[in-house]
């Protein structure tokens, strides 16, 4: 029988400690979290014999300076990859092929009000293209749309501007990311063409959230609110709106470092910290109901 090998914190905490001060796209924030990380170590607060228990040590210090939820040295049962993104794309993978691509449920509800459910994820475009135009298209016929987004923890910006294609009638500048050292935006629009037929930018629309939805999942309910065109319903979101990626630091340990900031060209500024704030505040247990109710009495009071 093969003793299992002693976790050394060190080596974890040193790797992560680069990773921050070379990647994370506010440096200054990046020394104040690189210092409490290596005191911490030194004061043995580290010294744990289980990989899980020393990810969610190290997490509640990442996040302690500035409250990037982002920053998170994450757990991982089953041994990951070294390559860079390796243990997130494994995981995602599994996700996308259990959930019919990021779409488990398109239902039609009384009053010709369609719902697609896009969870758990927004994955990465290659992948997710193809079963979201299928399921954006199905609902295309509807009279008015309710998306929800209770379950999704975030994903792929790409996609989020693919998703927004189907929802307006024309190109849209969406976001824009500042990353770490760069000056100028990368911008994001949504598509001029979609595959498949819109919804469109004129029917009512409705965004579910929840206080479990994350990231990407916050920038299309926020892209959309800003907008004007969808009425979010529900609960305030976790609040990350930073980019990021993910480095093995460990058998089953990942760093994730946001590299970068996203500015929303309606508000000026993002989500990060405060969540996305709903339109119409209600349980999210609820807000299924409540936006089927408000589509109703929209489409009732149309011409």
């Amino acid at each position: 029988m093969t003793t299992p090998t002693k976790l050394q914190p060190a080596p974890v905490i040193d790797e992560t400690v680069r990773l921050l001060t070379e990647r994370y796209v506010f440096p200054e924030a990046a020394e104040q979290i690189a210092a409490l990380l290596q005191r911490r170590l030194a004061e043995g607060a580290y010294d744990v014999e289980d990989a899980e228990e020393l990810s969610r040590l190290v997490t509640a210090d990442l996040q302690s300076v500035n409250g990037d939820r982002h920053l998170r040295l994450k757990h991982h049962a089953e041994p990951v990859p070294p390559k860079e993104g390796a243990a997130t794309l494994e995981a995602m993978r599994r996700d996308f092929d259990t959930s019919l691509g990021g779409a488990p449920r398109v239902e039609l509800l009384d009053g010709g009000v369609a719902v697609v459910e896009l969870a758990p994820m927004l994955f990465p475009l290659e992948w997710a293209a193809e079963p979201l135009s299928a399921a954006l298209t199905l609902v295309s016929r509807a009279e008015a749309l309710i998306v929800d987004l209770r379950g999704n923890r975030g994903g792929d910006p790409d996609t989020v501007a693919f998703v927004c294609g189907y929802l307006l009638d024309e190109r849209t500048h969406l976001n824009s990311m500042y990353w770490r050292g760069g000056e100028r935006a990368e911008q994001s629009w949504s598509p001029p063409y979609v595959p498949g037929a819109r919804f469109g930018g004129q029917k009512p629309l409705y965004v579910l959230t929840g206080d479990s939805t994350f990231s990407a999942a916050e920038e299309l309910a926020y892209d959309l609110q800003q907008l004007g065109r969808a009425v979010v319903v529900g609960e305030s979101t976790r609040g990350g709106a930073h980019p990021c990626q993910g480095w093995t630091v460990h058998p089953h340990l990942e760093a994730t470092v946001p590299f970068g900031r996203a500015v929303n060209p309606v508000s000026g500024t993002n989500w990060e910290g405060v969540g996305v704030q709903p339109d119409v505040p209600c349980a999210a247990a609820e807000s299924l109901g409540r936006a089927h109710t408000l589509a109703l009495a929209q489409l009732a009071g149309r011409p």
